[in-house]
């Protein structure tokens, strides 16, 4: 695996000549988009969403008036998609960017998809003389308006490096993780842990706020030992804990992403019964609606079971972001 860190200039699309299509402007994709187009990229774009089409031609990009019609005028076709049908349709189905794609254009799909679906849909752009490149997102929407994702990049050395600007406009940190793929199959694995590790804070806390335990002091013991977990430390103070459950990524999403981690384990038969149990801890969330809630609210979701009043950071908490 290779990282490479993007480089912070306003000018990376210097020199670079292809036209990007940008099909799929929700709230990961319209801001990623958007940092392409203030990069300088020519780009042209399409959504079902003509409001966010609209913002981006108000930054001066084109509007495609479909996929067909996006991928018959652009070098690098990007999708940013919400599950593998839709990838599948868009990039393979009837008026699909298969249907006008040009040979030597490119592909470069940056959903959080079944890898199987990423190597079918890699496999029928080869038919066609079409390279791809599977690049999913790490980090949240905030981390994307701000132009500081991370991605996972799976696809031969030339393609990367055929893309790489694009993702420096986008991100600041990329990881060329292996061939075609391997992008994808590395955020399940990302995302079993970062999903996972919601419900295991969420029952802990839980368990120290029946106990009675003061939360700051809870916390210095957690973030001092090898219990401490990214979300528990970095997103949670932001999030949950204090008070704020508005989705940067929802339950819902989060609860499909762990769905992907058991269908493409059973694929692979590793067995995956920490995942299993939390899935099901994010299904119960769901039917008692806390499914489009941030998925720090697991908290939230887990005092409701247990009758406990959900612990809060105080206003002057030493954990609390300033």
């Amino acid at each position: 695996m290779t990282r490479v860190d993007a480089k912070n200039d306003t000018k990376t699309a210097g020199g670079n000549m292809d036209t990007i299509g940008f099909i799929g402007l929700g709230r990961m994709g319209r801001p990623m988009a958007s940092n392409l187009r203030r990069k300088g990229f020519a780009l042209i774009v399409h959504d079902v969403n003509d409001e966010a089409v609209e913002a981006l031609v108000a930054l001066g990009a084109e509007r495609g008036k479909d996929t067909a019609d996006v991928a018959a005028r652009s070098d690098v076709i990007i999708t940013m998609l919400p599950n593998s049908a839709i990838v599948t349709q868009i990039i393979a189905g009837p008026g699909g960017i298969l249907s006008t794609a040009r040979k030597g254009s490119l592909v470069m799909d940056m959903s959080t998809v079944d890898p199987n679906a990423t190597d079918a849909v890699a496999a029928l752009c080869t038919e066609k003389g079409v390279a791809f490149v599977d690049a999913p997102v790490g980090r949240l929407a905030s981390h994307a308006d701000a132009g500081q994702s991370l991605f996972m990049v799976g696809g031969d050395s030339a393609d990367f490096e055929r893309v790489k600007p694009m993702l420096e406009a986008m991100g600041t940190t990329i990881y060329h993780c292996g061939p075609r793929g391997a992008g994808t199959r590395t955020k399940i694995v990302n995302n079993f842990l970062a999903v996972a590790s919601c419900q295991m804070n969420a029952e802990a806390l839980t368990l120290a706020q029946r106990f009675g335990l003061d939360l700051d002091s809870t916390l210095d013991v957690l973030y001092g030992t090898t219990a401490i977990n990214g979300q528990l430390k970095i997103a949670w103070p932001t999030k949950s804990l204090v008070g704020d459950v508005a989705p940067g990524f929802t339950i819902d999403l989060a609860h499909k992403d762990l769905t992907l981690v058991m269908e493409s384990a059973n694929a692979a038969k590793v067995p995956m019964p920490m995942a299993a149990a939390a899935r099901e801890a994010f299904s119960s969330a769901r039917a008692r609606g806390f499914g489009g809630k941030d998925f720090s609210g697991m908290l939230d979701a887990h005092c409701d079971v247990t009758g406990v009043e959900a612990p809060r950071l105080s206003h002057n908490s030493r954990h609390r972001p300033k």
